[in-house]
């Protein structure tokens, strides 16, 4: 089941609704409104805005196939760029994927994913240490941190970018899915657009005008996933809270049949099969044995 795009005519959502869906709390927490109109009070801020639009997140997958020009992909890409970025060495690239074949052929690494073909734009945000290391030669000095916290960085950099394109690009109405499967195939998506050393792509974009969104999906609640002061392995109160999380789940959305189900010949037919169920078994699913070895090619150090 899909939802449609909301029509501009329907109300509003207070912040208290939105947070309670987001956590798919039975009641909205009207504190949540309170105290998001009292920030904005303080600092004149007006709204519904940003924070709305992050709580309403929902990804695309169907598109129109209307274009998105140049212009205003600039746009999205100069905000996605205003992120921070560790110590300002500015660690993220972006590929356009415009050429055809380039684009197709990474699309026929995925086809399980049309939506690569057939959004208005392609984008590769990758994670890049080379840009850097050149400048500390051109400087003549010494690139002296050639270990793994060099692929943290640039990654760290990229996957800020990557989430801060996806709020600009909603902020206008349009569509995005990011597409993590790239790293599933990455040493092919890595010479389909010809990445030099000390660059590695972190996860694809899809950006379009929507023809559809996905449903709405709930997050883990914060008793699991905010801590206070320390971290709080209380397992048993885990369980609970991630059980009840994937019941509500579940009855929110509608039931999952067994011809959809992951890997139904080395688990079985589960019922309930909700969220916990569901990513247990796409966790043991194993993938990705080569990036190490591809960010050794790569030139990454990572002792």
């Amino acid at each position: 089941m899909t939802d449609t795009v909301p029509s501009p005519a329907e109300p509003v959502p207070s912040v208290a609704d939105l947070v309670a869906r987001r956590y798919a709390f039975a009641e909205p927490d009207p504190a949540h409104t309170a105290a998001l109109a009292a920030a904005r009070e303080r600092s004149g801020a007006t709204g519904p805005g940003t924070i709305e639009a992050m709580l309403g997140h929902r990804s695309c997958r169907r598109f129109t196939g209307e274009p998105v020009d140049d212009a205003l992909l600039d746009v999205l890409l100069a905000a996605a760029f205003s992120a921070p970025s560790k110590s300002d060495l500015q660690q993220c690239s972006v590929i356009v994927v415009d050429d055809p074949e380039r684009r197709q052929a990474i699309a026929d690494l995925i086809p399980t994913m049309p939506w690569i073909q057939e959004c208005g734009r392609f984008l590769l945000f990758c994670a890049d240490s080379g840009r850097i290391r050149r400048v500390a030669q051109q400087a003549g000095t010494p690139f002296a941190n050639d270990h793994l916290d060099a692929v943290l960085n640039a990654a760290a950099d990229a996957a800020i970018h990557l989430a801060s394109f996806i709020w600009a690009a909603e902020s206008l109405g349009l569509g995005t899915c990011p597409i993590s499967v790239v790293r599933n195939h990455i040493e092919a998506v890595a010479t389909a657009v010809e990445l030099p050393e000390q660059v590695f792509p972190l996860a694809g974009m899809c950006v379009g005008w929507p023809e559809r969104l996905l449903p709405f999906s709930p997050r883990l609640p914060p008793t699991v996933t905010v801590h206070r002061d320390r971290y709080q392995p209380d397992q048993v109160a885990e369980t609970e809270a991630v059980a009840s999380y994937s019941r509500r789940r579940t009855a929110a959305g509608r039931p999952v049949p067994p011809d959809q189900q992951l890997d139904v010949d080395r688990w079985g037919v589960a019922d309930p099969y909700g969220w916990a169920e569901e990513k247990a078994r796409m966790v043991a699913r194993r993938e990705r044995d080569q990036l190490a070895r591809f960010l050794a090619d790569q030139g990454f150090g990572l002792g």
